[in-house]
């Protein structure tokens, strides 16, 4: 889960770095995303203007910021570009990171650059394919409140370079990662960061198709049954699940209406 960094419940005011700490959404409909989002989680949505790239809306839960959407461009539609939710890791040099992430043989797109006020940010993309972005916190460390109902709790790589993709990662970051074996393979590799375990990584299989590496979402829910059902009936869809886990706890990953693809998590979790 997103590691502990204030004394109240759920509540975030900076972030270690190397720990995930916001989630975006492009989407092709915004006004349907914030209708599906708040039906589903809650989510109470606030408008920002963000100069030339039109409007960042962002998404609260009791006031507290928690995520944010935007428009997807039409030059990223035409590149085929389809909607998504995009992770942040908090770091204390984007343009550092982003050299080091070059060095190691990512790939990134026109280095560090500052978002207005907010912060500094790099995207990079891993050797795979899988893209996330370095933040430089100023104005904006992140969310204000993870792990709560409605708030994220959890991100996850998918990839088909498990092994090579966690080895990147932790150069490029720092983290620990730590490999959990079934008969024989690497069925799954959770992350250590500052202490704490700060997400994980999948081997994608076939059973995901042609479905390109991408690090997914996971929000917190009082019942997987009841968000998978809500989903549905909000217009989205299910990709798998439920799933009951090792530990307690229930998993499912759905899908909006627009296609983009997030997770649910049921179960305890960090303050």
């Amino acid at each position: 889960m997103v590691p502990v960094e204030e004394e109240n419940v759920g509540e975030r005011t900076r972030y270690e770095p190397g720990t995930f700490c916001w989630v975006d959404l492009a989407t092709t409909d915004p006004e349907g995303a914030k209708t599906f989002y708040g039906g589903l989680f809650g989510w109470e949505a606030e408008d920002t203007p963000a100069g030339e790239a039109g409007t960042y809306t962002m998404l609260k839960v009791d006031g507290d910021e928690v995520c944010a959407l935007y428009e997807l461009e039409p030059e990223r539609r035409a590149l085929g570009i389809p909607c998504h939710w995009f992770s942040y890791v908090s770091v204390e040099d984007a343009g550092a990171t982003a050299a080091r992430a070059e060095e190691l043989g990512g790939t990134t797109f026109g280095g560090a650059f500052d978002v207005m006020e907010a912060g500094r940010m790099a995207i990079v993309q891993d050797p795979a394919g899988a893209v996330l972005a370095a933040w430089e916190p100023k104005a904006h460390a992140g969310a204000r409140r993870v792990n709560d109902v409605g708030c994220m709790t959890w991100n996850e790589l998918q990839s088909r370079e498990p092994e090579e993709a966690a080895a990147f990662y932790s150069d490029l970051f720092g983290w620990e990662p730590e490999p959990h074996e079934n008969e024989g393979r690497v069925a799954y590799v959770t992350i250590q960061n500052a202490g704490s375990i700060n997400g994980g990584v999948m081997p994608m299989t076939e059973a995901h198709g042609d479905a390109p590496p991408h690090w997914l979402p996971y929000f917190t829910v009082a019942s997987c049954d009841d968000a998978i059902a809500k989903t549905q009936e909000l217009g989205g869809g299910v990709l798998a699940g439920p799933i009951d886990l090792p530990q307690p706890g229930r998993i499912a990953v759905l899908m909006d209406p627009q296609g983009a693809a997030f997770a649910v998590f049921e179960g305890e979790t960090d303050d």
